[in-house]
């Protein structure tokens, strides 16, 4: 069963969003494995919390993330 897991900062993609990541990435394992993969594809999306990741070391924060801090 191919298996993809996005984690994105919460509240920065929509239900649209989540959506076309959902079908592309689909899209993209049948194209891959071919169209047996379709029935069994999972595609997680994640919405981390703000501050609880960090990159190099430092916390990101949306205000980071967004230029404001």
């Amino acid at each position: 069963m191919p298996f993809a897991h996005f984690k994105v900062p919460a509240h920065t993609v929509t239900a649209e969003d989540k959506k076309k990541i959902v079908e592309r990435t689909t899209d993209l394992y049948v194209e891959i494995f071919g169209e047996r993969a379709r029935p069994t594809t999972v595609v997680l999306v994640d919405e981390v919390v703000d501050g609880g990741w960090g990159v190099g070391g430092e916390v990101l924060t949306a205000a980071l993330l967004n230029g404001d801090a």
